[in-house]
């Protein structure tokens, strides 16, 4: 048996290192270094070439190098193969974290006084009193935003794929008429979905256009949700309030984009949540050691929903 770390553009020495401590040097290779295909019966990857799957025979898993599985490129991945993901708990504190720090900023009117500041200009203003937070996914990491938002004193409206039942502190919804509903009243419009073929670009003129004029979005999923350039327009013409996004279809931003200059916009290098390495291993041999014994693998997506 052996592991293929296939991740290619990203210094993975650690991992490697962490790996092999784990599970011996004959039994980890690295893409492209492939010493021997025949032995590769699982594949930790993000971002794998396509050609990669025709040259590994015996592979009989994939783990992604990640929350989600977007970079895996599922429709090339032999479909009797089972495919996981990473979950990290600490990444849902991490992340919960992240979005009410950028809903406070945003309330208290912080970007302005940074702006401010660069101008020397003293102009106080008064804190927003919006308060309706609405959440585009409601998965592991859409349920930790909602409990630390609840604990901080804001309403939480949650749209999702399935239906589920209101509660005392979040108010669900589903469908087309359900995002329509949810969007139209929420002051923060947060995504945290998982980037399917239905969920790209959902964030485009249509949906900004049923936003309140002062609602802030946040981006936290993948950048392909939002239509950047409807999303730029949006706030250069005042129809939205804000915007906080860590996420971006080019990584890194490359440094002419636009975004970087835009007022009222806060840009983050893709940082709200970053699974640590040693949370990344544990569940990798944990994975490895159940194929070892032909048991089912840990944190399986459903390949027809990609999540």
């Amino acid at each position: 048996m052996g592991l293929l770390i296939a991740i290619p553009n990203r210094n993975t020495e650690r991992l490697e290192a962490q790996l092999v401590a784990q599970l011996g040097a004959d039994k980890v290779q690295v893409w492209p270094d492939i010493r021997d295909a025949d032995s590769i019966d699982m594949v930790l990857g993000w971002q794998v070439p396509e050609q990669l799957w025709s040259q590994l025979p015996n592979v009989r898993a994939v783990m992604s190098f990640g929350a989600g599985v977007d970079g895996l490129n599922l429709a090339a991945i032999p479909g009797q193969l089972p495919v996981s993901r990473i979950v990290d708990p600490e990444l849902a504190t991490d992340m919960a974290e992240y979005v009410l720090t950028q809903v406070l900023l945003h309330k208290t009117n912080m970007p302005r006084y940074m702006r401010q500041q660069a101008q020397q200009e003293w102009r106080p203003r008064r804190v927003h009193s919006h308060n309706k937070v609405g959440l585009l996914g409601f998965g592991q990491l859409g349920q930790a935003i909602a409990r630390r938002l609840n604990a901080n004193g804001f309403s939480v409206l949650a749209y999702s794929n399935s239906a589920k039942t209101d509660s005392d502190d979040v108010q669900h919804f589903q469908g087309a008429q359900g995002l329509q509903a949810m969007v139209t009243q929420s002051d923060y419009l947060i995504c945290i979905l998982p980037l399917t073929s239905q969920t790209k670009g959902i964030i485009n003129a249509d949906l900004l256009a049923q936003l309140p004029e002062h609602a802030v979005v946040i981006n936290v999923g993948r950048g392909a949700h939002v239509v950047e350039e409807d999303l730029l327009a949006a706030l250069q013409m005042q129809q939205i309030g804000g915007a906080s996004l860590d996420v971006f279809n080019q990584e890194p931003l490359p440094p002419a984009h636009p975004f970087w200059q835009t007022p009222n916009l806060i840009v983050t290098p893709h940082c709200s949540a970053l699974s640590r390495i040693d949370t990344v291993v544990e569940q990798v041999v944990a994975n490895y050691q159940r194929l070892e014994r032909g048991d089912a693998l840990l944190h399986c997506i459903d390949r027809k929903r990609q999540y």
